[in-house]
């Protein structure tokens, strides 16, 4: 499976040698992604055979955890991108806040209400609200950009998508942080 488009679009804006969460990881498309970037990539999934997925990657950590059931498996590290793709669980929202170093980037992509009607997932509590990943994070990130809407590609699907960075304190966001 190929990369999300956002998510490369995103990718040019960590750089090498960045510290890479890919929460909810599958077979760890986006972890290939960004260990072929340069960057040390944790990959966290609940099913323990994506491990072996993700074995010929030197620059990949893969951790089994289910994190609707289990403790946060990886204490106060803290990375300089997170990225979330298909996966939604609410109650990790702080917790990734907490996990993004300053001027880490956020890089989310789920699906959003509406989504029943092209198929799965059609449960609304793994479909997002209307601008919830805006209204959750831009209190804390600097939003980069945000879609809310119907896309075709990979598939037909309402989805929301959101690039975010936390600024450091006392620092601006300029420029050549992030060059697209």
């Amino acid at each position: 499976m190929t990369a999300s488009s956002w998510v490369t679009r995103w990718a040019k804006c960590v750089p090498s040698g960045s510290r890479v969460l890919d929460l909810a990881s599958g077979q760890g498309r986006h972890a290939r992604l960004f260990s072929g970037c340069g960057c040390e990539v944790t990959a966290v999934d609940r099913e323990p055979s994506h491990g072996a997925a993700l074995a010929d990657q030197r620059n990949v950590h893969f951790v089994a955890a289910d994190l609707e059931r289990d403790a946060w498996p990886l204490g106060d590290a803290k990375f300089d991108a997170i990225v979330v793709t298909n996966y939604l669980h609410r109650p990790l929202f702080p917790v990734l806040h907490a996990a993004l170093a300053p001027g880490g980037m956020l890089i989310y992509e789920t699906f959003a209400a509406g989504n029943a009607a092209f198929g799965r997932p059609s449960n609304p509590d793994y479909l997002l609200n209307t601008h919830e990943l805006l209204d959750v994070f831009s209190p804390h990130l600097r939003v980069l950009a945000f879609e809310d809407g119907f896309v075709v590609q990979p598939k037909p699907a309402m989805v929301q998508r959101l690039a975010a960075r936390r600024v450091a304190l006392g620092s601006a966001l300029t420029a050549d942080q992030c060059r697209l």
